[in-house]
């Protein structure tokens, strides 16, 4: 049964987070927000959604193992997962806003919260609301930088009929993402308790690895379906750009409402370390051997770090 509950609990996540970024474009667009503005902010929060739900739901039943881990596997899983397999489809141009602005600020969080949980093994809600804050501040110089530059890139994927649907439709969506999100992420959380309970692996594991990769679904959809259109609707910096997200928001919000325990020794001891890795990794893969993209090989060499990053988090 707890399988199943998984199972069920992360089909709901994908299907309410899918709804939810309905129903937030569609209502953006009803504010008269740019195309712009909607991508780099709404849709951001909005596929964080599911990230959110299930690690405030873990911090609520007494598990930050599985609130922490979600978060750092999902990071991982942006990288190792979703880019490198992104990448052996098509390969991925990168821009300068990379290594001059995007790659910095998510390299910066990292290690904020690396400092932060190895400070005093736990995130409080004063150190939740600095990176808050910090995100508002990072939002505040993207959108400027976006408008200087006048280009919507960052905007890839939003979805202009959307603006055509109706505040009932947009009340529907929103209420079937609310719901589907709600259960999924209760669903999801006491399945992977359960099942870490039943085959003797700790919270910590299942929620780096099982949790991660489901919560980072609808971010691999999108990617591969666009990769293989030959579309430009992911790219390296809506990945980065949720990195950012999961750390500054997820954790930031959760800690607000409990604070967030450092249990399991593989969080400080190991994890952490593969999460900085493969965020550090991406500036080199950049620039060595073929500059400013990210092909086949180097996707291959991601996914295969992933691999092992996977295994020997179920060895541990």
């Amino acid at each position: 049964m707890s399988i199943f509950f998984i199972l069920v609990g992360l089909v709901l996540l994908v299907v309410g987070g899918e709804f939810l970024v309905r129903a937030s474009v569609g209502l953006s667009f009803k504010l008269n927000l740019s195309k712009m503005v909607i991508g780099l902010t709404v849709v951001s929060f909005a596929t964080s959604a599911p990230e959110l739900l299930v690690s405030v739901q873990a911090a609520l039943d007494g598990s930050s193992d599985i609130a922490l881990g979600n978060v750092i596997g999902s990071n991982i899983a942006n990288i190792g997962l979703v880019l490198g397999i992104t990448a052996v489809i098509s390969a991925l141009a990168i821009d300068r806003d990379f290594y001059r602005f995007n790659w910095p600020v998510m390299v910066l969080f990292s290690l904020a919260l690396y400092f932060l949980l190895s400070n005093d093994g736990k995130l409080t809600a004063v150190e939740g609301g600095g990176l808050l804050a910090a995100l508002g501040v990072y939002l505040f110089f993207l959108i400027r930088r976006a408008r200087k530059s006048r280009e919507e890139e960052d905007a890839d994927g939003v979805d202009e009929g959307l603006g055509q649907a109706s505040y009932f439709k947009i009340f529907i969506w929103l209420f079937i993402g609310a719901l589907a999100l709600y259960f999924g992420s209760e669903w999801l959380v006491s399945g992977a308790k359960d099942l870490a309970t039943a085959v003797g692996i700790s919270e910590y594991a299942i929620s780096v690895t099982v949790i991660a990769i489901g919560t980072s679904v609808p971010e691999l959809a999108a990617s591969v379906i666009a990769a293989l259109k030959k579309e430009k609707a992911i790219s390296l910096g809506n990945l980065i750009g949720s990195n950012i997200f999961n750390i500054a928001s997820v954790l930031g919000f959760t800690s607000l409402i409990k604070d967030i325990n450092v249990v399991d020794d593989a969080i400080l001891g190991t994890n952490i370390y593969w999460m900085l890795g493969f965020a550090i990794v991406l500036l080199p893969l950049a620039f060595i051997p073929k500059t400013l993209q990210i092909g086949r090989f180097k996707g291959l060499f991601l996914v295969g770090a992933y691999i092992l990053f996977i295994a020997l988090a179920f060895s541990a």
